[in-house]
């Protein structure tokens, strides 16, 4: 008989991913995977998120949850009237409070599937869904229907996959499962006014799509 895996609280799962340099990144002191320094993979997408906040009339204040050690981050605080960061990892958090400053950035350590999120006009949340449950998923998508637009990345398969397959939370995505995040269909129908793809890039290295996707709820 297989063994039942009991799930860590994920606030515990992603901790241990960053003391254990489970991502990688030995010479950094927190290192949030090659996704977010592979120049191929983060400079289309730092360059698709400022072309958009520079389209549009006004500053917006944006919320990026899931910020990781911040290496995109501070790329679009620039462009942003107000730049709220959201992490899990409390020792990250207080990293980035101390390495990164702006007058209009502040951290936060917040569980995004528990706790309640700051207003905002848009939310960025960029390869953090893949990492957690199907339950915590359905958690934040109900809050982001408040915000205005959403832009969300997540790590695909290419060609055919059957989407949301269910993970324990933590370091792993679906992709083992040949699976991923799509938040329009079962169990999730995140309802959506209109959806752009913004970008789609293919890892030399990695296997699958990293696409990111603009949200209008």
């Amino acid at each position: 008989m297989n063994k039942v895996k009991t799930p860590w609280p994920t606030k515990e799962a992603m901790t241990q991913v960053y003391e254990n340099e489970l991502w990688g990144g030995c010479e950094f002191d927190f290192y949030s995977g090659d996704g977010s320094h592979v120049t191929e993979i983060i400079q289309p997408y730092i360059s698709v998120v400022q072309n958009f906040l520079k389209s549009l009339d006004e500053k917006l204040t944006v919320l990026d949850l899931g910020c990781g050690d911040f290496n995109i981050g501070k790329e679009l605080v620039h462009f942003s009237k107000k730049y709220i960061a959201i992490d899990i990892v409390e020792e990250l958090i207080a990293y980035n409070e101390q390495k990164f400053h702006s007058d209009n950035l502040s951290f936060h350590s917040l569980d995004i599937a528990k706790d309640d999120l700051p207003d905002a006009d848009c939310v960025i949340i960029r390869q953090v869904l893949q990492h957690l449950s199907n339950a915590e998923i359905k958690q934040v998508l109900r809050k982001l229907t408040k915000y205005k637009y959403v832009i969300l990345t997540e790590h695909m398969p290419e060609g055919e996959f059957t989407p949301n397959i269910d993970i324990i939370s933590g370091q792993g995505t679906r992709l083992k499962k040949n699976s991923g995040v799509d938040v329009t269909v079962k169990p999730f129908n995140f309802k959506i006014k209109l959806s752009k793809e913004l970008l789609v890039v293919k890892p030399k290295k990695q296997k699958g799509e990293i696409k990111t996707v603009l949200y209008t709820t």
